[in-house]
């Protein structure tokens, strides 16, 4: 054999056996996720214990010493932030100093909020010879879901159709309208939300209350607005104002004399760079939204029934009409925690983000809100797939960052605090998200369904979901859906707001959502850990190299190394 042959079998043998290693790695990884580790981390963090772990309270703050603690226990670094040991007061009078470590522990400040003692609403409507100001009474004719600070306002109204847009559906209720300091009035709802075979509506899609209500809410503080004025069409508010009851409260979960206090009862908002950030959003009575419609000369069924065929938006300013709002708020701060762990790659400059929430909607009246599914599920997604990093011993060339969220139920507050402060500024080039893996739509009658939501930009990440299925065996039946910047009601929005690609897994939608029965006992645990299984064979293929150029190509071979 001359020289050179040897030389070439020595260079493939090299590569088969650099192949081999990598295949070896990534097949230890995935052995380390089983359904016995999956349930064990799932009945802890959704028991009684955590009492449904709300935004800042004493169940969420066990939860996250839980969270940290298995971080710890398969490897993780602490990616949080820094902090100092105690040391007595003996100890300091002999030299000790306090040590800095940096903890698990991503901690920030929120402002919790509700509406004050002051509430009035009125209408002016301006004439030649006359001055009319009509006054709403609170919580007879209109409610106010508070911003962050107490405000008075007068200013003109703004009829702004939904108060939504859509690009790809190519529907823009602000546009050509100047918004910037006004009240918008706006429509509940969206085009063709009330009518499944409309144009619109098959545009758009099918959207949850919480998911709609948050992107309107961001749209509408985006425009400039003062304050928005939501009126329903289908339903009069005043039903929900209600002061008696003629026999008992009675539902599936309570049955009582007297109503049994909410989670919404009050708000949190990260702080902001200025006071008075927050929307102000006021909910009317049917009386009121028909006086306000009257007065401002709006036809809203006509626009309703015109707008989910055309997709045209019919937004205008309204002349000769002012609003005048004043809102009084009471607050107080709280402080929360995102839990962060970090597996440094051979590159420290790029991360990969894997995310869940940890929160839910705690404790009331001694009612849990135990979250098994919401989102107890996603975050044991999170804790296992590091644990199967840990396990497959390949140092990643990319830096992956570990992160389970607090505040999602509030508006994805923890997830929007992490993108504005990344580990260590590091530039975010992808983001995992997984929210509700755990559980069947009531069609699934086999238990395989799930969605993957992914930015469009990017097809390698349905290629190697697809392959990595198929290869594996996993039999999932996946709804892929690209979208050009996925935006909706969980955690991956911030990061595809700042342009970092994402994607995103949810099993389906139960009927015990947001309710006391999402209980561990409900969940299919053999979907949830063939989902935390795909993630890791997903992330452990574009942890090896340059996602960016990789992605953004098309072009990555599963097994490539590139």
């Amino acid at each position: 054999m001359t020289i050179l042959k040897k030389a070439i079998l020595a260079l493939v043998v090299a590569g088969s056996m650099n192949s081999l290693v990598a295949q070896n790695a990534k097949e230890a990884g995935l052995e380390a996720i089983t359904e016995q580790a999956v349930k064990g981390q799932l009945e802890f963090l959704a028991s009684d214990w955590t009492e449904g772990r709300a935004t800042g309270t004493r169940g969420a703050y066990m939860a996250a010493d839980y969270i940290a603690s298995i971080f710890k226990i398969y490897g993780l670094e602490p990616g949080g932030d820094e902090a100092y040991t105690n040391v007595s007061r003996a100890e300091r009078m002999s030299g000790k100093r306090p040590e800095r470590y940096r903890s698990f522990y991503q901690s920030f400040s929120l402002v919790e909020h509700e509406p004050g003692e002051v509430q009035k609403l009125s209408l002016v409507k301006t004439g030649k010879n006359s001055r009319q100001e009509i006054s709403f009474g609170y919580e007879t004719d209109f409610s106010v879901n508070a911003g962050d600070a107490g405000v008075n306002i007068e200013a003109p109204i703004v009829f702004a159709g939904y108060g939504y847009k859509d690009d790809e559906a190519g529907y823009d209720d602000f546009k050509g309208i100047d918004t910037e300091g006004k009240i918008l009035v706006c429509l509940s709802g969206y085009p063709g939300h009330n009518d499944t075979t409309s144009a619109a509506f098959k545009k758009i899609g099918d959207k949850s209350r919480w998911q709609l209500y948050r992107e309107k809410r961001d749209m509408i503080a985006e425009s400039g607005a003062a304050a928005m004025i939501e009126i329903s069409l289908e339903y009069d508010r005043m039903d929900y104002w209600a002061d008696n009851v003629p026999f008992r409260y009675n539902s599936d979960t309570y049955e009582g004399d007297k109503p049994r206090s909410s989670f919404y009862e009050t708000s949190l908002s990260n702080p902001g760079e200025k006071i008075g950030d927050g929307m102000v959003m006021v909910m009317v009575s049917k009386r009121a939204a028909n006086t306000i419609l009257d007065k401002a000369g709006i036809d809203a069924e006509a626009f309703e029934k015109e707008v989910k065929e055309s997709l045209k938006p019919a937004s205008k300013e309204v002349k000769g009409i002012t609003m005048q709002l004043e809102s009084s708020v009471k607050s107080k701060v709280v402080r929360v925690r995102n839990v962060v762990g970090v597996l440094p790659g051979k590159d420290t400059t790029e991360i990969i983000v894997i995310g869940g929430h940890y929160d839910h909607l705690g404790k009331h009246d001694g009612w849990i809100w135990n979250g098994a599914d919401d989102n107890a599920s996603g975050t044991v997604g999170v804790m296992t797939i590091a644990k199967a990093m840990l396990a497959s011993g390949e140092k990643p060339e990319k830096t992956i960052v570990f992160c389970a969220w607090t505040g999602e139920e509030k508006g994805l507050l923890g997830s929007e605090y992490f993108a504005d402060h990344p580990w260590n500024d590091a530039e975010m080039i992808l983001n995992l998200n997984y929210d509700m893996i755990s559980r069947d739509n009531l069609d699934d009658t086999l238990g395989v369904k799930c969605s993957m939501t992914y930015t469009e930009a990017y097809p390698v990440l349905q290629e190697l979901a697809e392959q990595h299925n198929d290869e594996y065996g996993l039999g999932l039946d996946i709804s892929f859906r690209a979208q050009e910047k996925p935006r909706g009601g969980s955690d991956h929005t911030p990061f595809a707001n700042k342009d970092v690609p994402i994607f995103y897994f949810m099993a389906g939608f139960p009927p015990e959502y947001h309710s006391t029965n999402d209980h561990v006992e409900k969940v299919n645990f053999d979907k949830m850990t063939k989902i935390i299984k795909l993630g890791y064979l997903n992330v452990f293929e574009l942890a090896k190299g340059k996602v960016q150029s990789a992605v953004g190509s098309g072009q990555f071979a599963v097994g490539s190394g590139q």
